[in-house]
């Protein structure tokens, strides 16, 4: 595992610092087109590899807005959230350091096509049963949750 990352953050009440040893907190967004399967994007930075869009909260910023934020600065498409999938927290999900990501699922206008932007080299949609080999994070985990309950409500 990496070396863990210490941060601090100014004491409200002494003017001293306060070291913090908290997760960072992430989203991912799962956007499915039945007709198209999943959307991912390849990352341009380490760790490489296929992924979800998303990205880091900023401060002051909620979820929800991260995320669509996220999904369109990486994929240049507007995306509306439908469900909440889950919060994923596993310590070593990235090898960098310890995040959680809130993870929802979203839809769109099946009009557009996915353009990859910020820091992603590509985006597209795979077949469920067509994922790439190479997928970062625990990203593969959170889309057999999708397709679990995607069985689930059909």
């Amino acid at each position: 595992m990496s070396e863990k990352k210490v941060f601090s953050a100014p004491c409200p009440h002494c003017n001293g610092a306060i070291a913090a040893r908290n997760p960072f907190p992430t989203v991912d967004v799962v956007l499915h087109r039945p007709e198209s399967g999943v959307l991912l994007i390849e990352r341009r930075n380490p760790p490489y590899g296929w992924a979800l869009p998303g990205g880091f909260v900023d401060y002051g910023e909620s979820v929800e807005h991260a995320a669509v934020r996220e999904c369109q600065e990486e994929t240049g498409l507007e995306v509306r959230l439908t469900d909440l999938l889950g919060v994923y927290s596993d310590p070593g999900r990235d090898p960098r350091f310890h995040t959680l990501s809130v993870v929802f699922t979203a839809e769109d206008d099946h009009k557009t096509c996915p353009c990859a932007g910020d820091d992603a080299k590509n985006a597209r949609f795979f077949p469920l049963e067509s994922l790439p080999a190479e997928i970062a994070f625990d990203h593969l985990r959170i889309i057999n949750d999708f397709v679990k309950k995607l069985r689930r409500s059909a």
